[in-house]
């Protein structure tokens, strides 16, 4: 594949021809698991997030957000093998396509309350799950490039970027409170 790198406003992105300027955003994050709950303390702000997928393959997905009283359609690529990099599109959509594209996705809706916290120039979107996924807390941090680094907050436990198991498209087949061996089954790229 031939990459061409542009930075635009701060973000890596990749030209592939895909939209109509021809250029995509690359999502460049890596992922941990939480300690304890000091986060919530720490958040300067949180909202609410339950999502699910229309597709979810291997190297492709397309998600649905409800995000509080906000839409959102999400098309992501393949990983790097690393985990830290892919292709991602977000698009606005209005709150009741949202709401009908839901019924559409595969079972096993997502359903997480989001708290952002700072950390030096970095913010750490903190995933607490609900329902099915009680118990389960996940960090990210989105990155500006693969081999930048950052301040890690004391609430961040175990890295696991690039662990599929826990992706959010992986995470909706399952119940985490009924069989959260699955996790240290499955706790391998």
């Amino acid at each position: 594949m031939d990459f061409r790198w542009a930075n635009r406003a701060g973000y890596y992105l990749h030209d592939l021809d895909l939209l109509n300027d021809g250029i995509m955003a690359l999502e460049i994050e890596r992922k941990y698991l939480v300690l304890d709950d000091s986060y919530k303390r720490e958040a300067f702000s949180s909202y609410h997030i339950q999502q699910g997928y229309i597709c979810k393959e291997r190297g492709k997905t397309v998600r649905v957000r409800i995000r509080d009283h906000q839409g959102f359609i999400t098309i992501k690529g393949p990983s790097d093998q690393g985990g830290i990099v892919r292709y991602e599109f977000e698009q606005e959509i209005p709150l009741a396509d949202a709401r009908e594209l839901m019924k559409l996705c595969e079972p096993g809706v997502i359903d997480k309350t989001r708290w952002l916290v700072n950390a030096d120039e970095h913010t750490f979107e903190v995933d607490e799950f609900h329902g099915e996924h009680e118990g389960l807390v996940v960090a990210e941090v989105e990155l500006k490039n693969p081999n930048e680094t950052t301040k890690i907050p004391h609430f961040i436990g175990k890295e696991v970027t690039g662990i599929r198991c826990y992706y959010n498209s992986q995470l909706h087949t399952f119940d985490y409170r009924k069989d959260s061996s699955f996790i240290e089954i499955n706790h391998r790229i």
